[in-house]
């Protein structure tokens, strides 16, 4: 174990706890079990890739990086008492992702950018639910796309697809 990324032994219970930096220098501490969920983070950690004791996490500002720590002591917490906890988890993870879509975006990139499959598979369900009964126009103004089609080509692509538009 890398020993420049373990900040410290945690309270009583002994657990190593790593401290991480957001891109706006706001620090965080999470036990090593709760970070080896982002496969990032677990090579950061082997690697020994912390500055001045810290691993500095340059994509992830710190509202989202709180949002990413509080998943991963969930998950971690669930994991150590295995028995009962799956009904627990499922309802954190609803309640998770019910938040604006700016959040959500930035938990995808975080989950993405820290290589958490778990919580990247979330966010994007989440998202998937948000935009599964809307048009494309509505799903161009969320995702902030640019429409690249001439009226023509549109009107030929939905005569194809016409069945797609039955609501």
């Amino acid at each position: 174990m890398a020993s420049a990324a373990v900040a410290a032994d945690g309270a009583a219970d002994g657990k190593k706890m790593i401290l991480l930096v957001s891109s706006d220098g706001v620090k965080f501490e999470l036990s090593e079990a709760a970070a080896s969920l982002s496969k990032t983070l677990g090579n950061m950690i082997e690697d020994d890739c912390a500055t001045n004791g810290a691993i500095p996490l340059a994509n992830v500002a710190a509202d989202i990086l709180a949002m990413v720590v509080e998943y991963c002591n969930r998950h971690a917490a669930a994991a150590a008492n295995a028995s009962g906890q799956e009904e627990l988890i499922r309802k954190f993870d609803a309640e998770f992702v019910n938040i604006d879509r700016k959040k959500l975006f930035g938990l995808i990139n975080a989950a993405n950018f820290l290589n958490m499959p778990c919580l990247l598979e979330l966010t994007c369900q989440r998202t998937a639910d948000l935009i599964k009964d809307m048009m494309p126009e509505q799903v161009r103004e969320v995702f902030g796309i640019e429409n690249d089609f001439t009226p023509e080509e549109e009107a030929e692509v939905r005569n194809e697809n016409a069945w797609a538009y039955e609501m």
